[in-house]
């Protein structure tokens, strides 16, 4: 099949969630025979020499990316108050990039184009109208629901109001550009299920993260016990919400030797107040890291305390594949086929986490089982070869 991929961001290096599935999907179809085109949206103005894909699969793909200034401002922002839509979403319209799009899928007779995510719908009615090829939704997340859960979080007034605003004209904006597609993939049965309570009616498949697990090779005699570890890019809300509400909530006990154990937090974009959360011998802030599966390998308790998300986060699968102890919110491991306290310990308020922290570091041999179903729960899961083919049936029956 001839396949476009539309991305509101390059996917290369793959140093995040969003990354890691884009550039293993279009690694999957490439090695399962199909001609593969990538279109992606440079957001942040980096290099594009810097932000290549490997040598060897630059050969096998066309890519092309595209500058975009997203950049948010105060005035945008008040301007957007007398909007239907949200400038979360407005900030990624490009008219020249939409214009080159079009002459992309003019001049190639594709099967499939793929949109990966809510930003790059805004230019499914162009394409639709340029193209006969089925075009294909994937949630990564339901944006609403994150700016919904965002706007629970917040204790003033405006704050809340201003969130539950963006959290309802994204829902409304969800609701009628969803059904336009021909097909839509989720990573979740809850959010198959959050659609098709919006009424959506096109074809909704649920297909998991998956990961090439060849590349996940843990090494327990590297891992430093105990210790906690936080991954993630901090540039995300839920994510930087999240941590901020972890490290406000145990510094004390990490720091005073309640929890005798250290905290690392790694990741991109890791804001400099988190500086101040530092404490010697005690709390490492790290930012971003050379090599992040040698940092996972190297710590042995990850914990995901997302407060406010949706989908399947990536990261909680890499830990499972590195055989880590996961502690995590219920809403954080939400998608995964995990049974409590077997392949992840549930943790949701600040007791639950206190007590899973203090028997994983206290009781070594529990922890390591709980890595080792988690990397079996991977295996049976996740694996990519199994999400491709799966997939590419899901693209031929579309095609029908």
């Amino acid at each position: 099949m001839k396949i476009l991929i539309l991305s509101h961001r390059v996917p290369f290096p793959q140093n995040g969630g969003y990354a890691i599935v884009v550039t293993n999907t279009i690694k999957g179809l490439v090695n399962e025979g199909h001609d593969v085109s990538l279109v992606a949206l440079n957001a942040k103005r980096n290099s594009h020499e810097s932000n290549l894909p490997d040598e060897d699969l630059m050969g096998k793909i066309n890519y092309r990316a595209y500058d975009i200034d997203t950049t948010v401002t105060i005035l945008g922002v008040a301007l957007n108050l007398f909007k239907k839509t949200s400038f979360n979403i407005d900030r990624y319209y490009d008219p020249e990039f939409e214009t080159l799009l079009l002459r992309e899928v003019r001049t190639n007779n594709y099967d499939i184009i793929q949109f990966e995510g809510l930003f790059v719908s805004l230019y499914m009615p162009a394409v639709r109208k340029a193209s006969k090829a089925r075009l294909i939704y994937r949630a990564h997340n339901l944006e609403n629901q994150i700016w919904w859960r965002l706007s629970q979080q917040k204790i003033d007034p405006f704050k809340k109001s201003y969130l539950r605003m963006h959290a309802r004209r994204i829902k409304n904006y969800e609701r009628l550009r969803l059904d336009m597609f021909d097909a839509i993939t989720v990573f979740t049965r809850q959010d198959k299920e959050t659609l098709l309570e919006y009424g959506i009616k096109v074809p909704i498949e649920i297909l998991p993260v998956g990961l090439r697990l060849e590349k996940y090779k843990p090494d327990i005699s590297k891992t430093e016990f105990p210790s906690l570890f936080f991954l993630g890019s901090l540039d995300w809300l839920p994510n930087r919400e999240g941590m901020e509400w972890f490290l406000e909530s145990f510094i004390g006990d990490i720091t005073s030797g309640d929890l005798p154990v250290k905290l690392y937090v790694a990741g991109n974009d890791i804001p400099e107040r988190f500086d101040d959360y530092e404490a010697l011998g005690k709390i490492f802030i790290q930012g971003e890291v050379d090599d992040a599966l040698e940092f996972v390998n190297s710590k042995s308790i990850m914990i995901v305390p997302l407060l406010s998300s949706g989908g399947m986060r990536v990261k909680i699968v890499e830990g499972m594949a590195m055989q880590k102890c996961i502690i995590s919110t219920s809403l954080g491991a939400e998608g995964i086929n995990f049974t409590d306290r077997h392949d992840i310990m549930i943790a949701n308020n600040r007791d639950e986490f206190y007590d899973a922290i203090q028997q994983c570091i206290r009781d070594e041999e529990f922890c390591i089982q709980l890595g080792k179903n988690a990397r079996l729960l991977a295996e049976k899961e996740h694996d990519i070869n199994v999400v491709i083919k799966n997939l590419v049936t899901f693209y031929q029956n579309c095609c029908k």
